[in-house]
């Protein structure tokens, strides 16, 4: 069984900073993918970026281009999210998800974390 686990995230300003973290128990995976995904309230859920393990290619959401960047630790297991200039439409619970590369893209991952809470005020 896969486990993620998010951190990070937090009660915010409008133009601020955070950065998103999430660890996971194990990368034997072919072709892994690793995801950020957010639902705002009464929204449906959404995919903000994703990383692929073996070359490290990267992927965004029109709204998080120019201001998120999705990294990775794989000697931690950990993939990172760095949102700046954050907007009150960012609020949302954030989760990160992992499984082959087209179920993370289509939101059909296999393993999902519980979610982080982020909110930006204005």
């Amino acid at each position: 069984e896969v486990e993620l686990v998010e951190s990070g995230g937090g009660l915010v300003q409008v133009g601020g900073s955070l950065r998103l973290s999430c660890t996971v128990s194990t990368f034997n995976f072919d072709d892994l993918a690793i995801g950020w995904f957010r639902q705002a309230p009464g929204k449906e859920r959404e995919g903000v970026s994703c990383i692929r393990s073996s070359d490290g290619s990267t992927y965004y959401a029109d709204s998080a281009k120019g201001r998120f960047t999705i990294s990775r630790d794989n000697a931690k297991n950990t993939v990172y999210l760095q949102m700046n200039n954050l907007k009150p439409e960012d609020t949302a619970v954030y989760y990160c998800a992992t499984g082959p590369l087209g179920t993370v893209v289509a939101g059909l991952a296999d393993y999902w974390g519980q979610g982080t809470q982020v909110t930006v005020s204005s």
